[in-house]
């Protein structure tokens, strides 16, 4: 698709609902075939030296009502935090839950594929496994999810960082996913969804998200944080990262919030401007050719408005074959059910790209390790492209 809007709200369903209509391709078949196709889908594990511990937890900022539906007078959130544990524990956290699952496979009108089949998804965190770490080390990172998206597609970057010795937090932005579970059972829906959009809109989505942000870093750094453990987090060494609209509201986030040390956008056409004075923190662009690639058109545009006005450290990569969903555990999970979502990437691959480049972000600029794979391309990633918007060129 290549309304802009269409692609943001691009989500695994419409994936599903591709595969309902039409045959996949052989070229599709066969990375299913070569990734092992089973019944029960998996994430990639971990490329860190640590186990992964997670948690869930529920916030209610009692202090503004939900921007979209004005009667809950409170705004409410689910966040999922991932941290590195000091050894495996006995449970591994569930993806999601059957309801979710199944909410989500309606939602694409699916019947082809069991109705549970994406919360029996096999992770690699512990649930409540015991957090490693001193008091104050701890680099935190924030992730916010794609419009409509359920949290849950981030686990695998999550993890990720986690092995890697970061706190990783993935929020849950109520009513703009398709199903979210709370604590005492309810299940909220996509209110979202069904509102007329513009880039207006768009622009308010990100201010609401970036709200959300600042309440979560309240939450888990302020003076009695809701995670037992907050103490371990480094409050001078936090960041953001998001996919499409959590990509976009990064920028939103970054100018609400000096707490965030650096941000990555993540395939999102941004649409909140960044003030004449500029934005000084490192910030990085991460996306697919043709959408994303400088001079290419409207998507591009905005992240050429943002570049110049973008005055600190700044990169702009692309992945070459990657579709919108090759950035997130999406990919992975459409080729192990033989979907073809479109990309020329196996979502293994993609996923092992995404993860590479954005923990060595956040190695460069929360922990100050050089990392020579941002300043060129790469023999070993041939995929990424660098990007120079002021040549329109990417080599």
């Amino acid at each position: 698709m290549h309304n802009l809007i269409a692609r943001r709200t691009l989500t695994l369903v419409t994936g599903l609902l591709t595969l309902a209509i039409c045959a996949v391709p052989a070229s599709a078949q066969a990375r299913a075939s070569s990734s092992g196709t089973a019944a029960t889908p998996h994430l990639p594990k971990p490329t860190g030296s640590q186990p992964v511990g997670t948690t869930s937890l529920y916030l209610k900022d009692t202090s503004r009502p939900d921007p979209w539906v004005p009667s809950v007078k409170a705004r409410e959130l689910m966040v999922s935090l991932w941290y590195p544990a000091k050894a495996p524990g006995r449970q591994r956290a569930p993806y999601m839950t059957a309801k979710e699952s199944e909410l989500l496979l309606k939602d694409g009108e699916i019947t082809s594929v069991p109705a549970d089949v994406l919360s029996k998804t096999r992770t690699h965190a512990f649930l409540d496994a015991k957090p490693a770490g001193r008091k104050h080390t701890l680099p935190l990172v924030v992730l916010s999810p794609g419009h409509s998206k359920p949290r849950a597609e981030l686990t695998a970057l999550g993890e990720d960082l986690a092995s890697r010795g970061y706190v990783v937090a993935s929020i849950g932005h109520t009513y703009e996913n398709v199903a979210q579970t709370f604590p005492d059972g309810r299940v909220t829906t996509c209110v979202t969804c069904d509102i007329k959009k513009n880039p207006a809109w768009w622009a308010g989505l990100e201010k609401s998200r970036a709200a959300d942000v600042s309440f979560v870093l309240d939450e888990l750094t302020g003076a009695h944080p809701r995670w037992k453990h907050g103490g371990l987090i480094d409050r001078s060494r936090i960041a953001m990262a998001g996919h499409s609209a959590g990509g976009a509201s990064t920028i939103a986030a970054l100018l609400a919030d000096s707490r965030l040390r650096a941000g990555i956008d993540i395939d999102g056409t941004t649409e909140s401007e960044i003030p004449a004075a500029g934005l000084a923190r490192p910030f990085l662009f991460l996306g697919k050719p043709g959408t994303y690639t400088p001079g290419e058109g409207e998507a591009a545009a905005t992240w050429e408005r943002d570049w110049k006005l973008l005055t600190g450290w700044k990169r702009w990569l692309l992945m070459t074959g990657a579709e919108h969903t090759s950035f997130t555990d999406l990919g992975v999970l459409t080729d192990q059910l033989g979907i073809d979502d479109g990309s020329e990437i196996p979502g293994a691959r993609a996923m092992k790209i995404t993860r590479t480049y954005v923990a060595a972000f956040f190695d460069l600029h929360l922990r100050k390790k050089p990392q020579p794979l941002l300043d060129k391309p790469a023999a070993s990633y041939p995929e990424i492209t660098f990007c120079v918007p002021e040549t329109k060129t990417c080599a």
